[in-house]
Order: structure tokens, then sequence, then C-alpha cells
């Protein structure tokens, strides 16, 4: 009926690559004949298990029937009492009685002396003779199934493990504006929003990303990548200094606008590291080896602190203030810079002090040294900010 060779091997591949039990395999397998076997011959409601003997190929069938009190069924003839299911007991609800899958116990008794309601009994069924070329087919269509969900789940691991990690791949192909990337075993995809926006790509290109998502979907295993997400930022530095690989430099925060701009709040946990050292790096080596894989992203790196109004101060770097004023109730600055100062305080189109809002998660007021409203940014809403000179 089969080729035991072929089916032999192909149960210890799976066992010993992808790390499913043969007996897992081979209960799939029996399962499916019992399917293919009631979809052939049984009868409806006919409950059919099955057996496939590895060494010899042989498959044997039983049909399963389930012992039940006459009080558990609803007889043929009997009248239907209609039960509220809402507010009914489980032991009140009647199923309807089916003589091919259930017996009722005196009838079992008569069988098995010790039946018990819940038993199953079984019963041998012929093997029909044209049964062999319908098996075989379901067998192969079991293992075919089987490899691939074994597939998935190894990727979904080894991918799995990765979710938070920068990733590598290769551009396979650029399809309304989503990047599809060849990652080997699987499909990672970056979406428009997740790109900085001066980049372009081209298939074959070898590209880097911050893999977000591994998502399960009919077609199979999907990445979720990103370019633009602070934390691919953030991933980046890791990698090139040790400092935050070792915990000993933190990055506490980051305001981000992919391929424009980014302010990054670093803190160290060693007196004696300098933690935007820690980040620049000697000649500005670590700081410029990121920027060139942002496509000439400018980053700002400034130091965290817990007081506030320093860390406000320090977020709105290079513009010097003059006087800041918090305002606790409403979660806002109110910073007063000099004339010379106020072009640097804002930046351009904003950026500056939408940033500093962002990374402090405090809403900023610029105002001039003369009380003239220059700015306003919001930390929470990226639009809320307005020039206003």
């Amino acid at each position: 009926m089969f080729d035991l060779k072929v089916i032999n091997s192909v149960v210890q591949q799976l066992e010993e690559e992808r790390g499913i039990p043969k007996e897992k395999t081979l209960e799939a397998i029996a399962m499916s004949l019992a399917t293919a076997y009631k979809k052939e011959y049984g009868k409806k409601g006919q409950i059919v298990r099955a057996s496939f003997d590895q060494n010899t190929g042989g498959v044997e069938f039983w049909q399963v029937k389930v012992v039940v009190d006459r009080n558990q069924v609803i007889m043929e003839g009997d009248e239907e009492e209609e039960i509220d299911l809402k507010d009914a007991n489980v032991d009140d609800i009647k199923i309807r009685f089916n003589p091919e899958q259930h017996m009722l116990l005196e009838d079992a008794k008569k069988i098995k002396k010790n039946a018990e309601i819940g038993d199953e009994l079984v019963f041998p069924l012929e093997t029909k003779a044209d049964f062999g070329r319908i098996a075989a087919q379901t067998a192969k269509q079991i293992i075919i199934q089987k490899i691939r969900e074994a597939e998935k789940v190894s990727v979904m691991g080894e991918y799995g493990a990765k979710e938070g990690e920068i990733v590598a791949g290769t551009v396979e192909r650029v399809e309304r504006g989503i990047v599809h990337i060849n990652m080997g075993r699987a499909i990672g995809m970056i979406a428009y929003e997740e790109q900085i926006p001066s980049e372009r790509w081209k298939t074959g290109d070898r590209i880097r990303a911050y893999l977000y998502a591994v998502e399960e979907t009919p077609k199979g295993i999907v990445l979720k990548l990103s370019r633009a997400h602070p934390k691919f930022l953030a991933k980046l530095f890791e990698t090139e200094a040790p400092e935050i690989a070792a915990g000993t430099v933190e990055i506490k925060a980051i305001a981000r606008e992919a391929g424009s701009r980014s302010k990054i709040a670093v803190v160290s946990h060693d007196a004696h590291i300098d933690p935007i050292g820690s980040m620049v790096g000697q000649r500005g080596v670590r700081v410029s080896t990121v920027t060139s894989e942002l496509s000439g992203e400018k980053i700002d790196i400034v130091e965290w602190n817990e007081d506030p109004a320093l860390f406000i101060e320090e977020a709105l770097s290079p513009a010097e203030v003059v006087s800041l004023e918090l305002d606790e109730k409403a979660h806002r600055a109110i910073v007063t810079v000099t004339e010379d100062e106020q072009s640097l305080a804002i930046g351009k189109g904003g950026q500056n002090v939408r940033l500093a809002a962002k990374l402090t998660g405090w809403k900023i007021d610029i105002k001039s040294t003369g009380g003239e409203d220059l700015a306003e940014a919001d930390g929470d809403d990226d639009d809320s900010e307005e020039e206003k000179n």
C-alpha cells in the first residue's frame, strides 16, 4: 500500500531535523487515513479510527461507539423536551442517540460485562480493496503538511527569539511602497511608514532593519521590520558602543524623525564614564557610523537628568536657555531664550523644540526675553508644534 522506505525516511528526517517525534507523525498519518476512510466509506456520525504499522505498512480501521445511559439521550420517536440552555445544568442536556456512534449501557454490557458510561467500544472495519491509492495519497499529503507545520514552528522559534533585534536580508522587490526582504527562511516587510523617507531600495540591495513583530499569516511567517523605529537607533548604538551593551551607559529616551534628526538622552551608571563620550566615540567614529547607516540622519546626544528642568534645558541644545519655568499641573515648561538663540531653540520647521518635547514628555513653550511667544510643542502630539514669528 505504501512505499515504506520513503515514509520511514521522511519520518526519521522530521524527527532529526525538525524535532517532531516519529510517534506524532505516525499518529497524524493514522488520523488522516481514518478521515479518508470515513469520507469514502463511512456513515453519518460514524467515529472511525486507524492504526498504521510503520514496519509492515499495514493499516487497520475500527469503528468506535461511546457507551451512554438511556437517560442521557433522546431516542428516535421520543418527544423532545425544550431546554433553556442558558439556565440548564450540563447533566440535564440530552444528546440525540445515533446508533453509529452510541451504544446503550444495557447493550454494551452484553459485549463487555464491566462496561461503564463513557467507555468506548471498538469494532473492526473491513479494509476496502481500492483504498490503497486513497490512503497513499492521504499519507503523502499529511507528511507534506507536517513538514510545513514544522517549518513554521521552526521559523517562529528562530525569529521569535530575534524579535527586538536588528536583522539583515536582501531586498526582493519593492511593491506599492512596501519593501519585501528575503530573510532566507521567511519574508520581511518594511511598510511605507516604517521606512526612512529619503531612502530608495532596489532588488538585490543588502538591508538591515529592526524586527518589531513576527506574524503568522495564511501565506507563511511574515517579519515586520522598521528602519524608522526609535529602537532601531538604540540597537545601532548598542552595536557600536560596548558600554551600552554592558549596561554601564543607558539610553533613557529617544525622539526621532527618521532620516532627518533625532535626539537621544543617555545616563551613565559609572561616575568614571562619560555617557555622551561613549556614544560619540573617539573622533566621533561611533556616532558617524550610526549616522551613515541612517542615510545622514543628524543625531543630538544629551545627558538625561531626573530633574525635569535640567533635562529640558539639555534637550533644547544646542540652544542656551535664559530661564525656565515649570507648570507641573499642565505639565508645561515655559522657556525663555535670547534673540540670538531663537532659531536654534526652535529649529528648522520647529524641529528642535518638537523633538525636545517628545524626548522629555513635556509641553514646551518658547518665549523671547521680551515676553513674545515664539513656538510651542507638545511631547504627545507631533502636529501640535507651531511657529509664531
